[in-house]
């Protein structure tokens, strides 16, 4: 229950400093829709999730009404189709892909996620075909998101996957040249994916999920900074647990949204996600954050530091709140998304380097980065490596959104939450020879636990 205090506390935090619920995702099982004709699947698929999710925008929608929270995206995410395409060729796979536009434009919602494949030991038929297709059904379709695991601790990295999956970005970002390769921008490449994830474009229903489920992702980034500067000149420890106190309040409005929509649409509570996840406006930024602890700005030496802080801080005040804390949960760094991401990036402090080395401490790794047009298919699969290679060593989730479009010093912009970003260079030298070696890079000894 919520006192008093804690009511005022959320509506200022709700009016004045940009807390929202980022998403409410339902998750709907697919097995049940196999089928060995193309025709008959994508029918099945189709009427199971209209028929699962009728109810998930009213109902989000009632909730804003009722609490006075804004739930800015209400979301599904499907069975990973690749393990429904077996029979399929690439061709079907699109066909399928459109079908999960349709539902989804039917429905009202904003995005719809498991246009996926998990291929980190190896990749199956339907792996193949949902790869293949993946540059025809993004440039095609507006709401449907996709990715692709290729590395665990445990398998290690798939390195055919990770050259495959340099040439799928190079080819969707040529299929949607024309709008600034917005496809790229809902097509990420996972190391150790979670299978509760509810924000996009990453979010796929696990095969160890039930029927349905009900994921919240909360917000916050504004929240967080905001609290740090009222603290003023303490010490870091007092930063820590100034964190630690805010995203406490923060994931108790996810979980009291979770739990209501649970009972509303009589879905299983499935986790909250209590990342702080940045919009393009401005003070809803975790680069902010980093900024209010002292560093002058976002990307200067100490940035790593202040972010590990932030993202451990986040947690422990989190897990506190919610029976049920998941998905990736932490601090996300996406660079088009966050106004002061954008800033640092544009006046030069925030270099690809720089965002890598981030990486290794943050919620997920290089997010929603434009880098040049014309970058070749090698250089993306060797920035795929580089990050996954850190996720697989330290036994985390790591991901990359790369959007090749324009050329350094563009912007290029999305709109919505998707936002803007200024176009940062590569590495002029190449990495195409070790790409082309393919193979496995084996499992890191860590992986040995049982």
């Amino acid at each position: 229950m919520f006192d008093t205090k804690e009511i005022i506390e959320t509506i200022s935090m709700i009016r004045e400093e940009c807390l929202d619920i980022r998403t409410v995702t339902m998750g709907i099982s697919l097995y049940d829709c196999q089928s060995e004709d193309c025709n008959r699947l994508c029918t099945r698929i189709y009427d199971r999730i209209m028929t699962s999710a009728a109810d998930l925008v009213k109902t989000g929608e009632d909730i804003e009404k009722k609490y006075g929270i804004p739930i800015i995206n209400k979301r599904i995410s499907v069975t990973p189709i690749a393990l429904m395409a077996g029979g399929l060729d690439p061709d079907g796979a699109v066909k399928v892909a459109k079908v999960l536009d349709k539902a989804a434009c039917e429905l009202g919602v904003n995005f719809i996620g498991g246009f996926s494949a998990l291929v980190q030991k190896g990749c199956s038929n339907g792996s193949r075909a949902v790869i293949s297709a993946i540059p025809q059904a993004l440039a095609e379709t507006q709401r449907v998101c996709s990715s692709v695991n290729v590395a665990s601790t445990k398998a290690g990295i798939n390195m055919d996957a990770v050259a495959e999956m340099g040439r799928i970005i190079r080819q969707t970002a040529d299929l949607t040249a024309d709008r600034d390769a917005i496809g790229c921008a809902k097509l990420v490449v996972f190391a150790n994916v979670p299978e509760d994830n509810p924000f996009m474009a990453g979010a796929f229903h696990g095969i160890g999920e039930p029927e349905r489920v009900i994921n919240v992702g909360v917000s916050g980034p504004g929240v967080v900074a905001s609290a740090i500067r009222r603290k003023g000149d303490c010490n870091l420890t007092e930063v820590a647990e100034t964190i630690k106190r805010t995203a406490f309040k923060i994931t108790r409005v996810g979980q009291l949204v979770a739990r209501e929509a649970s009972e509303r649409l009589g879905v299983p509570f499935g986790i909250v996600d209590l990342s702080l996840a940045p919009t393009p406006a401005v003070g809803d930024s975790v680069a902010y954050i980093l900024e209010s602890m002292g560093l002058e700005k976002c990307g200067c030496h100490g940035t790593t530091a202040a972010l590990a802080m932030l993202n451990d801080a986040v947690k422990k005040g989190g897990v506190m709140a919610s029976s049920h804390v998941g998905g990736l949960s932490g601090a996300f760094i996406p660079v088009s998304e966050d106004a002061g991401m954008i800033e640092a990036a544009r006046c030069g402090a925030l270099s690809l380097d720089k965002l890598e080395a981030m990486t290794a401490v943050c919620s997920v790794g290089l997010d929603m980065i434009a880098i040049p047009g014309d970058t070749p298919a090698e250089v993306i699969s060797g920035i795929i490596a580089d990050e996954i290679s850190i996720g697989v060593v330290n036994t985390k989730t790591t991901a990359v959104r790369l959007i090749p479009a324009g050329k350094v010093g563009d912007m290029v912009s999305f709109g919505g939450l998707l936002g803007e970003a200024p176009v940062i260079p590569v590495s002029k030298y190449s990495p195409a020879q070790f790409i082309r070696r393919g193979g496995r890079i084996p499992a890191p000894l860590q992986s040995l636990k049982n």
